[in-house]
């Protein structure tokens, strides 16, 4: 496994671009709630309408959706249904030794499509500019996966 380490810098490539998709996908999270926290609602438990120091005058209205919180909700659930899969692709795709900047190339244009892709759906953009920003990330993956199938069937 010497090509699994941090000296590898097709490698180091992939760590670099999977710990930003990483930490994107984790920050969603916190976006959520500071996102609930502005809107004082979008709530999904009923226990969330307890009187608490942070949701002193709860009202059954909390627990309706809104809007900001669910489109980050949803941006979330696209990272959800996207990033395993560059993820594991990525980590396989390191295994068949490829050129520096082939790697460089599709590890930060994977990272890149998908932060113009948040930048895209949390400014409300239309599915047709949202799917052209999810499409090269999703034919990165397809690529990168061939690469990994045709190398270990020895073609």
């Amino acid at each position: 496994m010497e090509k699994l380490n941090l000296h590898d810098p097709v490698f180091a490539a992939y760590a670099v671009a999977a710990s930003l998709m990483i930490l994107k996908a984790v920050a969603m999270s916190w976006l959520t709630v500071v996102r609930m926290t502005q809107a004082k609602g979008g709530y999904r438990s009923p226990e969330d309408l307890r009187k608490t120091p942070l949701n002193p005058e709860p009202n059954s209205r909390q627990l309706e959706p809104d809007d900001r919180v669910e489109r980050i909700r949803r941006i979330q659930q696209n990272d959800l249904e996207n990033l395993p899969f560059f993820l594991a692709a990525g980590l396989l795709f390191v295994l068949t030794g490829p050129s520096l900047v082939v790697a460089q190339w599709l590890f930060y244009g994977y990272a890149a499509t998908r932060f113009a892709h948040f930048a895209a759906y949390l400014s409300a953009q239309t599915h047709d500019v949202r799917a052209a920003l999810w499409t090269p990330g999703s034919l990165i993956i397809v690529y990168m996966s061939g690469r990994v199938l045709l190398a270990a069937l020895g073609v």
